[in-house]
């Protein structure tokens, strides 16, 4: 069996350092600690462990990425339809312009 050794005493210079992350973190990224359910972590580890690659963090931030996109374009719609079914003298006068009687 091989006998290993400890690595011989260095003095390293810590003076300049600081504290932090050793990467910095992206423009628009936030880190924060949340707690989620465990089926939802594990579904997004095994998307990722599916396609072999990437992160579940990422994959995580994207679904809610698109859930805020899917609301804010059905907000957009139900806006159009509440639009399109007010009554005819209310539309022209949102417009602008008076319904002749």
């Amino acid at each position: 069996m091989k006998k290993l050794a400890a690595e011989p005493y260095r003095d390293i210079d810590f003076s300049k350092a600081k504290r932090g992350a050793v990467i910095p973190s992206g423009p628009g990224k936030v880190k924060l600690s949340i707690r989620l359910d465990n089926a939802v972590v594990d579904y997004f580890r095994g998307q990722v462990e599916a396609n072999g690659a990437g992160s579940y963090q990422t994959l995580i931030n994207d679904a809610l990425v698109a859930y805020i996109q899917q609301r804010s374009m059905l907000d957009a719609v139900r806006q159009v339809v509440r639009e399109e079914l007010t009554p005819t003298k209310a539309k022209s006068a949102v417009r602008g312009r008076a319904v002749a009687a």
